[in-house]
């Protein structure tokens, strides 16, 4: 009885303790997000008075470069690809002049027309806040860690306004494939508090429920696999773009601020001929999609290579909104395909998107239901399961740990970052995979096959 007792006093003491602590953060988090959003509508709002704003996108991206390195070169690193790394590398710590790079060189990118996300840099600071907490309280290893996932739940869900798909992306995104569920309960705190403190300091978000969803049939429930299957090529499409950008900006032997400009001069070439669409967080274009309205075919594509352009160049920011962007638009180009209502197509594209890009396909598919409403949310859930298999084993967040192999027939390192992993074959004699080799091997020695006499 004694110790049952001892039990459950110390699992109420910490209970108190994490709520109170996911409160706390929760409160910083929604307040800090809150100013950074309204920063940036600031600046989007000022940019918007001068017809070709984005002229200063070679110097907003030679800015950019300069701060990270000559001003605070200990603070490079992306957004909540950063701090996934400090949770998995250093137990969760960040170093305070983190948040301020942070929040000024994604405020300069955005505002000049560079194409990035909020929601990176809002995790980031959300994380670096609750790492600064953890110093103040003298923490340490797990519970330093859980603290900083604290801080990137919350981040997420104030500025998206999706407090549970928010709690659940913090956990999830850790690794692939596996979800701490020791950082639930403050997760979840952290993620409704920030959204409370956020919309009563004024910050308002986008809600699209569908009011048409076809009625249940095998040909529709086909088309829902046909575009979770393709919203994962696009996942995996737009994946591939970052990391070629990664990669040719390393080759390319300049000083960083060279290239930033350079870059910053294709950016705006490109802009004149297509759209400036593509430019910034892109929320005009996700809301025409969402709400079934024309967009270019190629959208999706384009968006893509101007974020990985950006980002790869001297740009700051985060993959959230890019994600967003490309999912809602590719579903907009797949719904005269599939003969499905645009709106609704371009919804659960937003979803499954972030569901293969990002290796989260529980906070995708809860955020269906938080965003497009319950009726949805199973047609959504299932292209986001497929999206996430169909992505295999890469990620816009490289710092994600690998905790399963998407297929049993896939060789890939367990327990590795997804930056070092390379997947390759793996042979097994009772697979699906290798039946189609014994029947094409009995097709081929078949007589009168192309073995045969």
């Amino acid at each position: 009885m004694k110790k049952r007792i001892a039990e459950e006093t110390i699992i109420f003491i910490s209970v108190l303790k994490w709520v109170l602590l996911a409160t706390a953060v929760g409160v910083i988090v929604g307040t800090s997000t809150t100013v950074f959003v309204k920063a940036l509508n600031w600046g989007a709002a000022i940019a918007s008075d001068y017809r070709y704003y984005f002229l200063a996108m070679p110097l907003g991206l030679l800015a950019s470069a300069i701060i990270i390195k000559r001003v605070l070169p200990t603070a490079e690193g992306h957004g909540a690809n950063k701090a996934i790394e400090s949770i998995h590398n250093n137990s969760g710590k960040i170093k305070p002049v983190s948040v301020a790079a942070e929040f000024i060189r994604s405020f300069i990118t955005l505002t000049t027309g560079g194409s990035a996300g909020k929601e990176g840099p809002s995790a980031q600071i959300g994380a670096g806040m609750a790492s600064m907490l953890a110093d103040l309280l003298r923490f340490d290893g797990s519970d330093r860690r859980k603290l900083v996932i604290c801080g990137i739940s919350s981040g997420f869900s104030s500025v998206f306004g999706t407090p549970l798909a928010g709690a659940i992306f913090g956990m999830e995104v850790l690794f692939v494939g596996s979800i701490r569920y020791d950082v639930l309960l403050p997760s979840f705190v952290a993620g409704i508090i920030s959204y409370q403190v956020s919309s009563w300091m004024g910050l308002t978000y986008f809600y699209n429920p569908i009011t048409f969803v076809p009625v249940f049939s095998e040909a529709f429930f086909l088309k829902v696999i046909a575009a979770g299957i393709f919203f994962g090529l696009c996942s995996f499409f737009l994946v591939e773009t970052l990391r070629l950008g990664r990669k040719a900006s390393a080759a390319v032997k300049l000083p960083l601020e060279a290239k930033a400009v350079i870059a910053g001069v294709f950016l705006v070439t490109l802009t004149f001929i297509f759209s400036e669409h593509y430019l910034g967080l892109g929320l005009n274009t996700i809301q025409s999609a969402l709400e079934g309205q024309e967009v270019p075919w190629y959208a999706f594509i384009m968006k893509s290579i101007f974020t990985s352009v950006t980002l790869s160049f001297g740009g700051h920011g985060g993959i959230g909104t890019p994600i967003f962007f490309v999912g809602a638009t590719a579903g907009s180009a797949l719904s005269p395909v599939l003969h499905v209502d645009p709106a609704m197509l371009s919804a659960i594209g937003f979803v499954a998107l972030l569901a293969g890009a990002a290796n989260t396909p529980i906070a995708a598919s809860i955020m269906a239901v938080e965003l497009f409403g319950a009726e949805v949310a199973p047609y959504a859930a299932v292209a986001c399961v497929i999206s996430f298999v169909m992505t295999g084993h890469r990620s816009a967040y490289p710092s994600q740990v690998l905790a399963m192999k998407k297929s049993s027939s896939i060789s890939v390192e367990v327990g590795a970052s997804l930056s070092g992993t390379r997947a390759g074959f793996e042979y097994r004699e009772k697979s699906v995979i290798s039946a189609i080799k014994r029947v094409k091997e009995f097709i081929l020695k078949k007589p009168g096959g192309p073995d045969g006499p």
